[in-house]
């Protein structure tokens, strides 16, 4: 039986700007009224970032717009968040964002089946600009071949 996955934000340009290493699904501490406005899709996950510090994995600039109805209890729509991960899992990030290029980046905000709001972290290092072309001119092969192959079905 397939996870049933309710997505939050997806970072497109993440996957466009970076080669993706490895993948890690962590929680993330919010407060109430981040919560219900994450229930109705006002999150950003363009431009944020992840850091360790002091042993802890923290999510910067991610954007949650406000709650409406969430007044006086509404918190810093920018603030960092603390992610929550297993300590083996951040000795070993700490290790490799050590390294030359290697960053840490949400890729995706989802809620888990049982209604925990999850963020997917990918370790990744940067594309150059002569990587983005091949991607994009190989995207561009696939879609043409997509595009004759779907002409070729029509005329049978």
């Amino acid at each position: 039986m397939p996870r049933e996955e309710k997505m939050i934000a997806n970072n497109k340009k993440a996957y466009h700007d970076y080669f993706v290493d490895e993948t890690y699904e962590c929680g993330i501490a919010l407060t109430g009224t981040e919560v219900k406005s994450l229930r109705a899709n006002h999150a950003s996950l363009r431009e944020s970032y992840a850091t360790v510090r002091q042993g802890e994995v923290w999510l910067l600039a991610l954007h949650i717009a406000p709650y409406n109805q969430g007044n006086r209890s509404n918190v810093d729509p920018d603030r960092p968040r603390k992610l929550l991960m297993h300590k083996k899992e951040i000795r070993y990030l700490i290790g490799k964002t050590k390294e030359k290029g290697n960053t840490l980046v949400p890729l995706k905000m989802y809620f888990a089946p049982n209604n925990l709001v999850k963020v997917e972290l990918g370790l990744v290092h940067g594309k150059k600009l002569y990587d983005k072309r091949a991607d994009i001119a190989e995207k561009d092969q696939k879609r043409d071949v997509e595009r004759a192959l779907r002409e070729r079905q029509k005329g049978q």
